[in-house]
């Protein structure tokens, strides 16, 4: 029977089904009767019975006995997983944990492999563009390849350090990293390894990686969390908060100011995690960046029923809230529903980002980067709130809270800059490009934030280059400070020609606004976007109506004419009241 506690087994029926199970005042009627003879056949049942249950003298103590046994605290799993054999340990690797998990799980690891958290690709069937974090480029790390062994710590993986990885080896497949319940981590540098003894890394730097007890963490598996899942996507680009603007740290204890679906229910939030909205069905995860849901104009509908199947997205607002979702009074209801036509849920309930108290990059300029004190060594600088602004193994940042986003019309297309492009100097690089325009039917305002950045290219080849920065070698900017080796480097590994020669470019990236929801009450108000170009949210964007914006001069003094006119009729008209109501009397 479903669970009406776990919201992806269960919904209620679509009001169309409940419809189909009214009963007609007959059926009613006859359904009175049944209900009455079905309880008089069950006292008479009871009643039978109890002289049984009587004469048993053992069933009142095995009764009681069961009752003494049962934990105070039912599990929710079905499965104890502290109580398996296979699962007591010691453990090695955690390819070692995974060999356990796929004796029993015996499609889990295949079904992750067929996904994009296992391959970082993914090829756009509208552009054609091959995509994904293997091979796309951003404008904080820049790439992943040659960096492999730091950047892999978010992989779901083991061991991914170079091009030679096998990706076909099911125990390669890391199942704790989304279903651990605390006591594990993976570091930045070992290729997505987890160590199982005290180890010091850098080499040499005499700061060390404590040991996980993989038997411990494997015995107390559950359910992927908002931690588990926020483990990696907080934390992309270098740091909490770095990239998305809408994720970090702070949604794992956020308040229902901070976002009303994933507040716990004590904060008087949903309670949501991230598997609420993002369902998996064999692994595969509903929504991504990459292939975005710009405009789901339908109904809700049921839960768990369209992940892979029909083709909506269950992660967008509507799938759950539907495209006519305010329920004002008459007047306002259907004014509000009619701006789901043009708006993003997302551009009223989302009023600003980076709102949990952790700031988020809002630009990083790696031409400045390798500055050194005299004595050769990186510098570090820190603002009054204690954020970095400034250090030598990645140049200079910009950080905003409360941000509030930028608008602009999107349709779900999303095209990329990537290596095979090329690029003109002197002219800003646009990372990636939301499309969509007012015309289109599928477009809709949505919330961003616009990030810069600075970043190499390669002034004869004209392409972007990727810098070889983290692992620990001789080739490595945050190691040597040296820019031709590091982009030599990354160049051999992208495959990609260096000439010798570099600059660095102005670039620019979206990131969609989609997290922290706030409550209703806090949404935007009318006048908010209604109003003066300059006070306006929505400032210069094309295709909304904005009053002192796009007020037409003829047609305002055409308007205070008409006004005027108007008060002129009901002055006369009151006057004429007047007088005649003088002389009324008169005439009689």
């Amino acid at each position: 029977m479903a669970d009406p506690t776990h919201p992806q087994l269960w919904a209620p029926p679509p009001c169309d089904a409940i419809h189909r199970l009214a009963w007609t005042g007959a059926d009613r009627r006859w359904r009175r009767r049944w209900l009455a003879g079905l309880v008089m056949l069950g006292l008479s049942t009871a009643a039978s019975a109890l002289p049984v249950a009587a004469s048993a003298p053992g069933a009142a103590a095995a009764v009681a006995a069961v009752a003494a046994s049962a934990p105070a605290k039912a599990l929710r799993s079905t499965a104890d997983h502290s109580k398996f054999k296979e699962l007591q340990g010691p453990f090695q690797s955690g390819e070692e944990v995974t060999k356990v998990c796929i004796g029993c799980h015996t499609e889990a690891a295949r079904q992750v492999m067929g996904t994009r958290h296992w391959t970082w690709e993914y090829t756009n069937p509208q552009t054609g563009q091959k995509l994904g974090k293997k091979t796309m480029l951003n404008s904080f790390c820049i790439g992943d390849r040659s960096n492999e062994a730091f950047c892999q710590s978010c992989h779901v993986g083991y061991g991914w350090k170079d091009a030679s990885f096998d990706f076909k080896a099911e125990s390669k497949v890391d199942c704790l990293v989304c279903h651990h319940t605390g006591g594990y981590k993976k570091p930045a540098g070992l290729a997505g390894e987890v160590p199982t003894v005290r180890t010091e890394y850098p080499p040499g730097s005499g700061k060390f990686f404590e040991p996980v007890d993989l038997a411990r963490v494997a015995q107390a598996i559950g359910k992927t969390s908002t931690a588990t899942c926020g483990s990696c996507h907080y934390y992309g680009g270098g740091g909490d908060g770095v990239k998305h603007g809408d994720l970090d740290s702070s949604l794992n204890r956020a308040s229902r100011e901070l976002d009303v679906h994933m507040a716990s229910k004590a904060q008087g939030g949903a309670g949501f995690s991230c598997a609420t909205c993002h369902q998996s069905d064999g692994h595969k995860i509903a929504g991504s960046r990459i292939t975005m849901t710009a405009s789901d104009p339908h109904g809700p509908m049921l839960r768990g029923d369209s992940v892979h199947n029909s083709g909506r997205n269950a992660a967008s607002c509507q799938s759950c809230h539907g495209d006519k979702p305010h329920k004002q009074g008459l007047l306002q209801v259907e004014l509000l529903n009619n701006h789901t036509n043009k708006l993003a849920c997302q551009s009223c309930h989302v009023p600003a980002f980076a709102r949990g108290g952790v700031a988020t990059k809002m630009a990083w300029d790696w031409s400045t980067a390798g500055r050194l004190t005299p004595e050769g060594k990186p510098i570090q600088k820190k603002d009054a709130h204690g954020h970095v602004i400034y250090d030598s193994r990645k140049g200079d940042f910009k950080l905003g809270e409360n941000v509030v986003p930028e608008y602009l019309w999107f349709n779900g297309r999303v095209t990329y800059t990537t290596q095979e492009d090329k690029i003109r100097g002197g002219s800003v690089v646009k990372i990636n490009t939301f499309h969509g325009s007012p015309d289109d039917p599928a477009a809709r305002i949505w919330p961003v934030k616009r990030f810069q950045g600075k970043q190499p290219y390669d002034l004869v080849h004209g392409h972007l280059l990727v810098p070889h920065t983290a692992t620990p070698d001789d080739s490595a900017f945050w190691f040597n400070f040296d820019w031709p080796k590091a982009l030599q480097a990354g160049a051999e590994a992208t495959g990609k020609a260096y000439s010798g020669r570099h600059d660095f470019i102005a670039t620019e990236m979206l990131w969609p606004i989609t997290h922290m929801v706030a409550p209703k009450e806090q949404a935007l108000r009318c006048s908010q976007c209604h109003t003066g170009a300059a006070q306006s949210r929505l400032g210069s964007l094309a295709g909304v109506y904005l009053p002192a914006r796009d007020a037409h001069p003829w047609i305002d003094r055409i308007g205070w004419l008409a006004v005027l006119a108007a008060l002129a009729g009901v002055a006369v008209h009151a006057l004429a009241r007047i007088v005649t109501a003088r002389r009324s009397p008169a005439a009689h």
